[in-house]
């Protein structure tokens, strides 16, 4: 292990939701130097999508589910910074030259940057080397304005990277880098698309110091560090395969839901279904995320992402991540966007079972009945 003069560095990876941490970080893991690199991914919601897609040269992904970061998944993640130590003085793991914290788009940076440098023991073998934020360029302006948790990851980071900057309005960007350069004034903004943005030198920070950040950095670091555990509590409901959260610390209109799917699913009517949820209520789609089994070439999953109105083009991995769980698995993070509308959008184009007449009747007399479906 270390000594307390050798501390392993931690690098947090930032940024709202759907800016674009999974695809960086898949590219800077095929830097020969994050090849001892442990990862911790955080994903919000029961159904995890992300840390099947990531790509690494060891197994050392582990993921933290069920939560984000800066609420109930806390905790957690002292357990396994402490779990990592253990396993490294045991032998039972090998030693890990960096770690990197992906969080959810939806975590508050400050209660993770805490854990790591507020906790005694965790402090004494990990030291925080600097928070990277991602920055969508096409949507950063309105999240800046409608999430705190924006403002927040901006304003922590050491550097923005700015993705999506080719999609973007030409006139709103320099609005853009201008707020950018108000809420971090020393944090250097790069481009997402430049060569070496996609190495481990990004994580080259030095050590974490919330003085060169604005006044509010320290603020809310110092809050964190007294913030009692009850306050990050989350209060959820489950269903059968439909799963979803109510959040207090990010507000009742944003919610996470989930769909389990066991059979393959055509894909003329996956297109109906996207395009329909994108075309009425894409202003609402935080995030969604999906991995999809197919009538065609089921053995190769498709993989869906989009944010609000603008999904990227759909790709193919060459094989399902657990070959014994091919599952369709949809993950919708949403403001204002009822989870009923969603699930019987893909209920009518996935063939499952017609609901009841009284049902039926509901649904005809709700406004936000699914435009088009027959009942």
């Amino acid at each position: 292990m270390p000594s307390m003069n050798e501390r392993i560095p931690v690098s947090i990876l930032t940024g709202f939701l759907g800016a674009g941490k999974s695809t960086l970080l898949n590219r800077i893991l095929k830097d020969p130097a994050m090849r001892d690199a442990a990862v911790i991914i955080n994903e919000f919601g029961e159904v995890g999508i992300d840390h099947m897609l990531v790509e690494s040269s060891n197994d050392a992904i582990i993921e933290l589910a069920d939560g984000c970061l800066c609420c109930t998944v806390r905790g957690e993640l002292v357990d396994t910074l402490a779990a990592l130590v253990d396993g490294m003085q045991t032998g039972r793991i090998k030693q890990v030259s960096r770690v990197v914290i992906e969080t959810t788009g939806l975590a508050d940076p400050a209660p993770v940057m805490q854990s790591v440098m507020g906790h005694p023991v965790i402090a004494s073998y990990f030291d925080l080397e600097g928070v990277v934020t991602v920055v969508d360029a096409v949507n950063g302006l309105s999240t800046l304005d409608d999430f705190p948790e924006a403002v927040r990851q901006v304003a922590v980071a050491d550097r923005l990277v700015l993705s999506k900057a080719s999609l973007a309005d030409p006139e709103s960007l320099p609005q853009l880098e201008a707020r950018l350069a108000t809420l971090n004034p020393r944090a250097p903004t790069v481009d997402a698309d430049r060569d070496d943005v996609g190495t481990a030198a990004i994580f080259a920070n030095g050590l974490y110091d919330p003085a060169t950040k604005i006044p509010d950095v320290d603020r809310w670091l110092r809050d964190e560090a007294t913030e009692p555990d009850h306050a990050h509590e989350h209060h959820h409901e489950h269903g059968h395969d439909h799963h979803h959260h109510d959040v207090n610390r990010h507000g009742e209109a944003i919610r996470s839901y989930s769909i389990i799917h066991d059979g393959p699913i055509d894909p003329a009517s996956l297109e109906m279904f996207v395009d329909l949820l994108r075309s009425t209520h894409g202003e609402k789609l935080l995030r969604m995320k999906a991995i999809v089994r197919l009538t065609d070439r089921p053995e190769q999953p498709l993989v869906l992402h989009g944010v609000q109105a603008i999904f990227h083009p759909p790709f193919r991995l060459p094989a399902w991540p657990d070959p014994d769980d091919r599952r369709t698995r949809l993950v919708v993070i949403a403001k204002d966007l009822p989870e009923t509308y969603v699930r019987e959008l893909f209920d009518a184009f996935t063939g499952r079972p017609q609901i009841d007449r009284p049902d039926r009747a509901a649904l005809e007399d709700n406004p936000l009945a699914i435009p088009g479906m027959r009942l």
